[in-house]
């Protein structure tokens, strides 16, 4: 600050914080025309000196007594309502007690030494410090308005780049986002991300390049760069601000490489933990606070996300590498008790599975078949006229199972003897004639007619169907079809003897490989599944027959037992034939492996 700066100059002052005290110190000590200025700082019961100001710029080296008595003077100062107190020493020391907000800590007072002058120049004097007692404080409010200006657009900076990461879906994409964003709003030369991977930082995108070769000399001296912070887990400026602060040699080697001007790294932080860097490179000018701490707040907000999409942004074996480790790590802590105990039991069964053996059973549908069925058929062009059996009726060899309407053939029947007996009068009559000729037309038409009368009387003997044997009616619902016409060879009625019934398997091709002419298993109908009845195949068509859910291979068995009374022709279940022990997982997952080695199969 200037000679000529005034109050109202210190209000709005836009130095670092650091720069605020030594310069207001200089603007209060010319104000109080003082050779020596010190500000005393208070916390916990304990004065320190904070800061000190000397015409000749010097500083000087307090001694004990001295400061003992600054001590007193800033204790009376305090109680008097954080005033001015004057003494007199050798010379004039008055003691200011400074404003600097309400929820800054401790207590400062400013001690101000004085050439010998007049009393009215001094109270004069007091009266000109009073008036600049509250400007740090006034400072402070402004400086915490501007700052929460700034904190303000900062946060609408990083909720549009937050907007732009949610937007990408993979982690590169993201990583070039946020670092073409970035440099194009803190006017960087370049921005740079590394991302920790197996200890090491790795770089992962650079501004405006979307491809680069690790092994360049820059990506090597950068990645280094980028560990040097990664590993201190803190902020690196370069040129570096304080001298004890972190290391920072790597930097200043990519610097003086690169011709860096500025140069800042941050570590990107999620849980406290470091996952990455973000590091930025200037031109023109330096990293400013307000830059750093927008990109601190930056770097936290964006980390979350990032490595959200580095772990989602992966091939599958890193993520099943992942989830095994972090299982295992949590298997062997005391955490989840239940789960553990599950997986536990999980696995015995998964070795119970692999071990033990169990009897393995084919299933297949089957039909109970007769092996004598006869199909019964119209024996001429008529009408039905009634039905005398149902399906499932069993019934003996003759009986009669229907009748076809005779209306139409006793009427031809009539006819017909009709003309056998006008015929055979003609023939006599001819006879007496003595007219040999006509005579034997007469009698060959005679002859006609009656092979036409034996032809309507065997119809009449056929309309009463029967049945050609005993057995069962398994086909032929015609109850409700009175009156209506059939044709010759029209089935009418399919009839199966109840003795000598077989079972027919129809058997998957996936599991005719396991089946055998001999085998042995059993059945269970679906009237009643609780009953089983054992049986052995006799016979396996060797040629498959195409079905809707695929190929299948006809098998015929014959039942151990007697059959039952109840048992009728055309019963279905399920067969089960064993074919040996299996191991347990073989069982349950043989069906899956196939169906894979068919669809890998190349």
């Amino acid at each position: 600050m200037s000679d000529n700066t005034t109050i109202q100059e210190f209000h709005p002052f836009a130095g670092h914080p650091a720069q605020f005290w030594p310069s207001f110190l200089a603007f209060a000590a010319r104000q109080a025309d003082a050779q020596l200025c010190v500000l005393l700082n208070k916390t916990s019961s304990c004065w320190k000196e904070l800061c000190q100001w000397s015409t000749d710029q010097r500083r000087r080296t307090l001694s004990e007594p001295l400061l003992a008595l600054l001590t007193e003077l800033a204790e009376k100062c305090l109680k008097n309502g954080r005033g001015s107190v004057q003494i007199n020493i050798s010379s004039h020391t008055i003691a200011l007690g400074l404003r600097f907000g309400e929820k800054a800590e401790g207590a400062r007072v400013a001690v101000f030494f004085i050439k010998s002058t007049p009393k009215a120049n001094v109270a004069e004097i007091l009266r000109r410090l009073q008036l600049i007692a509250d400007t740090p404080a006034i400072y402070q409010r402004e400086r915490a308005a501007r700052q929460a200006q700034k904190d303000l657009a900062c946060f609408t900076d990083v909720l549009d780049m937050l907007l732009l990461l949610n937007a990408e879906d993979r982690f590169l994409a993201a990583a070039m986002t946020l670092v073409n964003e970035t440099a194009a709003r803190y006017r960087c030369a370049r921005v740079s991300l590394g991302w920790c991977h197996n200890g090491y930082v790795r770089l992962q995108s650079i501004s405006h390049m979307e491809r680069f070769e690790r092994k360049m000399d820059i990506v090597t001296r950068l990645e280094a760069a980028m560990e040097e912070a990664f590993d201190q887990d803190e902020e690196i400026l370069w040129p570096c601000v304080d001298a004890n602060g972190p290391v920072a040699r790597d930097h200043e080697s990519y610097a003086k490489k690169q011709q860096a001007e500025h140069l800042i790294s941050l570590p990107l932080r999620m849980n406290d933990q470091p996952l990455g860097v973000l590091t930025c490179e200037r031109e023109d000018s330096a990293f400013v606070e307000d830059d750093v701490r927008s990109l601190r707040i930056l770097g936290d907000q964006v980390c979350g996300r990032l490595a959200e999409l580095k772990q989602s942004d992966r091939w599958f074996g890193a993520k099943l590498k992942d989830l095994i480790c972090k299982q295992v790590s949590g298997l062997l802590g005391v955490q989840h008790t239940l789960a553990k105990l599950v997986g536990l039991l999980t696995c015995a069964l998964l070795l119970f599975s692999i071990i033990v053996k169990l009897p393995y059973r084919v299933e297949a549908p089957f039909i109970l078949r007769s092996e004598d069925v006869r199909q019964v058929s119209a024996p001429f062009d008529g009408y039905i006229d009634t039905v005398q059996v149902k399906i499932g009726q069993q019934i003996g060899q003759g009986d009669h199972l229907l009748l076809l309407d005779t209306t139409d053939l006793l009427l031809e029947e009539s006819s017909a003897l009709a003309n056998q007996i006008r015929f055979l009068r003609e023939g006599e009559k001819a006879r007496a004639l003595n007219t040999l000729i006509e005579m034997k037309i007469a009698q060959a038409r005679a002859d006609q007619a009656q092979a036409q009368l034996e032809l309507i009387r065997h119809r009449l003997s056929q309309a009463q169907v029967r049945s050609p044997i005993p057995g069962i009616i398994v086909e032929g619902d015609l109850e409700e079809l009175p009156g209506a016409p059939v044709s010759k060879g029209d089935i009418l009625f399919k009839v199966a003897r109840h003795e000598n019934l077989f079972v027919e398997l129809k058997i998957n091709e996936n599991d005719i490989h396991e089946l055998s002419e001999g085998q042995s298993g059993n059945i269970a109908f679906v009237s009643r599944p609780q009953l089983k009845y054992p049986f052995k195949i006799i016979q396996i068509d060797p040629v498959a027959i195409p079905a809707d859910a695929g190929n299948i291979f006809v098998a015929r068995g014959k039942n151990l037992d007697a059959s039952m009374d109840w048992w009728r022709p055309g019963m279905s279940g399920i067969a089960k034939l064993d074919v040996g022990n299996r191991r347990i997982i073989w069982i349950i997952t043989h069906r899956t492996i196939d169906f894979f080695q068919m669809l890998m199969w190349w």
